[in-house]
């Protein structure tokens, strides 16, 4: 990587636009970057940072507040860094611009920018630039990817900054792991560690869940075979456990299967035996089955002979309900026929109880004639009923007519009173539409006032404001001028006492034998010496620190002295000389005044929207009085044609309905009659024909009672049987023969009758000996079934725990592997005789490689005297660290690097920089650093030292690097020629190259 040109603007000191030539500073291969302290020195590098990683580094980004944007740049400057580098054969140029809150275009106030980055290649073919992205991300990944370094890694491999690694140098072995890790990015091996480590728990985890499975798997062998089966006390993850579950597996199968032959042999003798006393006890129950059967047939036939009287009589009884059920139509006609003309009878009684006395002797044939006359007479009332409803509805048409009237004439009233004031309401309405228009032409007016006066209050208040401070500012300037004065004058004065005093300074460095630098003489018989109150360069350079500052000060309260003073003149100019109260006070009889012409002119829509309701309200009135007067005259014709027919439906009405209030009434009078007389007819012709038919009944039901041998219907009617008691007879006697032939049938049988010529079965006897010998064969069953299904279940526990074994073999072997590789890592096995971690070792050899690469500059820095070596001494816990010792080859000892003095630091630390530089650069795949720049340092050293270290530095051009040195030291400023000096001044920072072109 080559810088070539930096471009700022706006940023950390510099107020306004810097450029920086690389390529003019870079020929030289060392240049300085100098300048008073607090001017910017560091600003440089930090904007070179910037403008790759869109960060500055993380000391001067984090903890401090760092503001990327100059207070010296004007309010429309942009904050801009712009570098053109060369990197992997690519020149690329990087441009970025931070958040920034600007003026806003249109108002007061202030928006906020969006940051904004661009990066352009340059097209050697084409000769121009072409851009290639402006994705901050995108960007920032292409960077990482071309350095193959992180932010962190760049700000210590090219701003070497001493103060890091005189630390680094003298530090502890954690604290170099913590550096060396952020730059090797060693992270990825304690990833490795970590990963080893977890799958060894993993698997060891896996081992124990298949031991505490396989364990599971022999308990419950245990429980099966009970205590023929011995386990040893293991836990899961010891040694032999598998081959010891198995041993005892093989052993308690084998005794299961001998259990399971001898209950087979048990359990066939058991069938057997139960086989023979179910035989015995059939043959025992078949016995004593014919012996009772013969028993109970004895006892039923001396129960029948018992019965045999009765059974007589129910037969005689059933043959005299055969005779009777030849009577039985005969009798159910007459009992049909009496029920009948009962009914008939009763009915016409009814009937003829509800008409009038006239009508008592009538027959049949009188009633039904005096039924057809009231029918005729109902039917003439036809006619009339009509006219009857027709008059309902001239009565009602005439109320109607009437109630029509009535509505019209209030109507009419109303609509000529509305009328009546209509000229006023208008001409009221026209006075509030012109009102509320005036208003809004005043409310116009007044707005057109309201925003000047306002402008002019406020600058009214800020002007007042503005007149307070300025008092504050000018007197805080003469305080700030003061101050400056002073803190100038002690300066110069401790300047003063210094250089009367300075050849006690010079002195204290002298040393027998070695050359003064003023005389050049090896001899210093007489030295100065320091007198109480003497004042060295660090009291002199803090007086300069605290002139400069209050200068800073000075110049800084003056600047916000001018800027009020603008602010005053700006608003003393818009709002003059008139008084804010007085000022308040129009604004506020303006604004009163407005707000009124306002509320007055609200009402004008109101109006409008008012008048021409009335308007439509008045058409509406006069439509509806023309209407009420048609109606009227439409009326008046229509009451006198109701009047001409109410009369004639008046007159015929009263010739129809007679002596009845009503035609209606009489109607209902007359359908009254003709349903009596109607009624009472027919059921005095019903009564005639039931008195006739019961007749006819008796007759047959007396001969029907001769012929089936009765002497009367009466004594058939008892001698016949109804349904249910006519079944329940012949059931007993059908019960009677059945019971009869069942009980000859079993007496004549020989088998029966031999069996009952025997001794008494013993049936108790028998069923013991049977439910003995089944309880025997059951228990013999159940011995036989519990030794097969303990046999199935320890063959099947034994090939799980066989499959167990097999599938945990490759897992044992795979957990021995990880456990051994997590230890080796983790430098706690034997192993490891360092007892390092993985880290820490691949840290141990970048360290090496680092300490043999600075050892070469150290050398030469040293004039040969210095050399550092890598240590694996143990430190802490006996693990080894990551030591690092000097090898004095005055002495020959090795030493640690915190006992070197401060050059010597100054210089060990420069050379570990460069010697780190160059391995990370290795690191990060080759890619070349062109350009490194080394931060401070060098004002601890000798001019002798310093030498050496310029030629060391020198001679890195022969790797065709250019190295730019900061620092404030005056005596490099006449080594090196090449320089780029920083210049602070009031309105902010400059730079110069001096000693190129």
């Amino acid at each position: 990587m080559r810088l070539h040109r930096l471009d700022l603007t706006a940023f950390g000191p510099f107020g306004g636009s810097q450029s920086v030539d690389f390529d003019e500073l870079s020929a030289a291969g060392l240049f300085l970057l100098h300048g008073p302290t607090g001017a910017g020195k560091t600003s440089v590098l930090d904007a070179v940072c910037y403008a790759l990683y869109g960060a500055v580094p993380g000391a001067r980004q984090s903890g401090q507040g760092l503001s990327l944007r100059s207070d010296h740049a004007d309010a429309d400057t942009r904050t801009e860094v712009r570098l053109e580098l060369t990197v992997a054969g690519r020149r690329l140029e990087l441009t970025r611009q931070p958040p920034w809150e600007r003026p806003k275009k249109r108002g007061s106030g202030t928006t906020l920018d969006k940051a904004q980055t661009w990066l352009r290649e340059y097209d050697t073919a084409a000769g121009a630039w072409k851009d290639l992205s402006r994705s901050h991300q995108e960007i920032g990944e292409e960077i990482t990817q071309l350095l193959g370094m992180s932010r962190e890694q760049f700000c210590q491999v090219v701003l070497l900054p001493q103060g890091d690694f005189a630390r680094f140098l003298r530090a502890d072995a954690e604290a170099r792991g913590r550096l060396l890790g952020r730059l090797f990015d060693t992270q990825r091996f304690a990833d490795v560690e970590k990963r080893l480590a977890e799958r060894r728990r993993t698997t060891e985890a896996r081992v124990r869940e298949g031991d505490a499975a396989l364990l599971a798997d022999a308990h419950r062998m245990q429980q099966e075979a009970g205590d023929v089966m011995e386990l040893p006390e293991l836990a899961p993850g010891e040694p032999g456990l598998a081959e010891a579950v198995l041993a005892a597996a093989a052993v308690a199968r084998s005794t299961a299967r001998e259990r399971l032959t001898l209950a087979h042999c048990r359990l066939t003798a058991a069938e057997s035996a139960q086989a023979a006393a179910y035989g015995t006890l059939a043959d025992v129950r078949e016995l004593a089955r014919l012996q009772q059967r013969f028993t109970q047939a004895r006892e039923r036939a001396v129960r029948l002979q018992e019965r045999a009287g009765a059974h007589q009589e129910a037969q005689t009884r059933m043959e005299r309900a055969r005779k009777a059920e030849a009577v039985a139509p005969a009798l159910e006609l007459r009992e049909a026929a009496e029920g009948e003309h009962r009914a008939a009878g009763a009915a016409e009684a009814r009937a003829r109880g509800l008409l009038p006395d006239s009508f008592a002797d009538a027959g049949p044939a009188g009633l039904a004639a005096a039924a057809r006359r009231a029918a005729e007479e109902l039917g003439g009332l036809e006619s009339a009923r009509r006219a009857e409803r027709r008059l309902t509805e001239l009565v009602d048409e005439h109320a109607g007519l009437d109630r029509q009237e009535r509505a019209d004439e209030d109507a009419l009233r109303e609509a000529e009173g509305w009328l009546a004031d209509w000229d006023a309401t208008r001409a009221g309405l026209q006075s509030r539409i012109e009102s509320a228009q005036e208003a809004a032409t005043r409310a116009e007016q007044l707005a057109v006032q309201r925003d000047p006066a306002r402008r002019r209050l406020e600058a009214a208040r800020l002007r007042d404001q503005l007149a307070s401070d300025t008092e504050a500012a000018k007197k805080r300037a003469l305080d700030l001028e003061e101050r400056a004065l002073t803190a100038r004058t002690h300066w110069l004065d401790l300047k003063e006492q210094r250089l009367n005093g300075i050849a006690a300074e010079l002195a204290a460095n002298l040393t027998d034998g070695a050359p003064c630098a003023v005389c050049g003489a090896t001899e210093h018989p007489a030295p100065a010496r320091r007198i109480a109150g003497h004042v060295d360069r660090e009291a002199e350079e803090r007086a300069l620190a605290a002139h400069q500052r209050a200068d800073e000060q000075r110049a800084e309260g003056e600047r916000r002295l001018g800027v009020v003073r603008e602010a005053l003149a700006a608003a003393t100019a818009e709002a003059g000389d008139t008084p804010t109260d007085r000022l308040a006070a129009e604004a506020d009889e303006l604004e009163q005044r407005y707000t009124q012409a306002r509320r007055d002119a609200s009402g004008l829509h109101a109006a409008h929207e008012e008048l021409r309701r009335a308007e439509h309200e008045r058409e509406r009135r006069l439509a509806d009085r023309q209407q009420a007067a048609v109606r009227a005259a439409a009326r008046l014709t229509r009451r006198e044609s109701l009047e001409h027919e109410r009369t004639a439906l008046e007159e015929e009405l009263a010739q129809a309905r007679g002596s009845a209030t009503s035609v209606a009434v009489r109607a209902a009078q007359l359908e009254g009659q003709v349903a009596l007389l109607t009624d009472a007819a027919d059921t005095a012709r019903i009564a005639e024909d039931t008195a006739q038919r019961l007749k006819d009944a008796d007759a047959r039901l007396a001969d029907a009672a001769y012929r089936a041998g009765f002497d009367t219907p009466q004594a058939a009617a008892a001698a016949l049987l109804d349904g249910s008691a006519h079944r329940e007879l012949q059931r007993r006697l059908d019960a009677w023969q059945s019971e009869e032939a069942a009980v000859r049938g079993v007496l004549a049988e020989a088998d029966t009758a031999a069996a009952a010529q025997q001794p008494p079965a013993d049936l108790d006897a028998a069923e013991r000996d049977a439910a003995e010998a089944a309880q025997r064969l059951r228990d013999a069953a159940s011995t036989r079934d519990w030794a097969a299904r303990c046999c199935g279940e320890l063959d099947r526990l034994s090939a799980r725990a066989a499959d167990g074994v097999r599938r945990l073999a490759p897992l044992r072997e795979e957990y021995d592997r990880v456990a051994r590789l997590a230890g080796l890592t983790a430098g706690t096995s034997a192993d490891n005789e360092r007892k390092m971690r993985l880290e820490s070792y691949v840290l141990a050899a970048r360290l090496e490689q680092v300490a043999a690469a600075a050892t070469v500059r150290l050398r030469r820095m040293s004039a040969g005297r210095y050399t550092l070596v890598h240590s694996d001494d143990r430190t802490g816990r006996g693990r080894s660290g990551l030591g690092l010792h000097v090898v004095d080859a005055w002495t020959g000892r090795e030493r640690d690097t915190a006992t070197l003095s401060g050059g010597e630091t100054f210089f060990a630390s420069l050379a570990l920089a460069l010697g780190l530089a160059d391995v990370v650069t290795d690191e990060a795949g080759g890619v070349r650093l062109d350009t490194l720049f080394i931060d401070e340092g060098f004002g601890s050293l000798d001019d002798q030292t310093l030498d050496e270290v310029l030629d060391v530095l020198d001679s890195l051009r022969e790797r065709d690097r250019s190295v730019g040195i900061v620092s404030h030291v005056a005596d490099l400023r006449r080594r090196i020629h090449a320089q780029l000096e920083v210049v602070k001044g009031r309105s902010g920072s400059a730079v110069r190259q001096r000693g190129v072109g």
